[in-house]
C-alpha cells in the first residue's frame, strides 16, 4: 500500500509578529504533518531583497519530503529607522518607494514565481500573501502612506495575475491576498500610540487561518479581510 505524502505548511516571514503567531498556530494544527518556518534568519534564508535567496529556498523546498498544501507569505514593510509613512506627496522619497516595492511587491511576486510551481497539481492547495486594506484603490479616502499603499496595490495585482495562471494547471489551487487587520506588532507600534486600535497577533493568526480554511477554488485571485469579507481592489 502506498503511504499518503506528508502534508506541509510553509510560513515565510515566520519571525515577524503575525508570521510567528501563524507558525505557532499551525504547529498545533492537525491538518499538517510539518510546518516549515522561513525568514531572513532561517536555513535556508529568505530575504525578499535578495532574489537569489528566494530561488535557493524554493529549490530547498522542492527537495523536502511531502506535499506543500499551504504557503503563507507573512512579510511586509511599512517603516524602519530610515523611513516612515508619508503624510503628503511632499514627503515622497525614491529610496523609500524602492524599499517598499522591493519588500511588499517584487519580493512576494518572486516568491509566487518560484513557489507556485511546487504546489501539487491535484487537491486543494493555498498560497496566501498578507496585503493591507490601505492597498485598496477603491477604499483610499485619506491619501498619504503613498509607498505602502502603492506597493500593496501592486502586490494585489501581481497576486491576481498569478492566481489566473495557477488555475490553468491546478484547478483546486487557491491564491489570495489577505488583510489581517491592524495587529499589535512592531509594524503598528508607532501608530498604536496615537489611538489606532490594534489586536493581538494570536487573534489575527486565528482569523487568518479560519478564512483560509473556508476558501474555495472559485475565490482564487480574491482580496479578503480577516472576517473573510471581500475587499475592493
Amino acid at each position: 500500500m502506498s503511504r499518503t505524502p506528508a502534508q506541509l505548511a510553509v510560513v515565510i516571514g515566520a519571525t515577524g509578529g503575525v508570521g510567528g503567531a501563524l507558525a505557532s498556530a499551525l504547529i498545533g494544527h492537525d491538518a499538517y504533518d510539518r510546518v516549515i518556518c522561513l525568514s531572513r534568519g532561517s536555513t535556508p534564508s529568505v530575504d525578499l531583497e535578495k532574489p537569489d535567496s528566494l530561488a535557493k529556498a524554493a529549490d530547498w523546498l522542492l527537495k523536502q519530503s511531502g506535499e506543500i498544501r499551504l504557503v503563507i507569505d507573512a512579510t511586509g514593510f511599512l517603516h524602519d529607522s530610515a523611513f516612515s509613512p508619508e503624510r503628503s506627496l511632499r514627503d515622497l522619497d525614491p529610496a523609500h518607494l524602492h524599499k517598499a516595492f522591493a519588500v511588499n511587491a517584487i519580493g512576494p511576486a518572486l516568491l509566487m514565481k518560484h513557489i507556485l510551481p511546487l504546489l501539487p497539481r491535484k487537491g486543494r492547495t493555498v498560497f496566501a500573501t498578507l496585503s493591507a486594506r490601505v492597498g485598496s484603490i477603491a477604499d483610499n479616502r485619506l491619501g498619504g502612506w503613498h509607498a505602502y499603499r502603492a506597493s500593496k496595490s501592486a502586490l494585489n495585482q501581481l497576486m491576481r495575475g498569478a492566481a489566473i495562471e495557477l488555475a490553468r494547471s491546478r484547478r483546486e489551487a487557491i491564491c489570495v491576498a489577505l488583510h489581517p487587520g491592524t495587529v499589535d506588532t512592531a509594524l503598528s507600534a508607532p501608530f498604536a500610540k496615537t489611538g489606532l486600535e490594534v489586536r493581538p497577533a494570536s487573534e489575527a493568526a486565528g482569523d487568518i487561518l479560519r478564512v483560509i480554511a473556508g476558501l474555495t477554488a472559485v475565490q482564487t485571485g480574491g482580496f479578503f479581510d480577516h472576517d473573510g469579507k471581500p475587499i475592493p481592489f
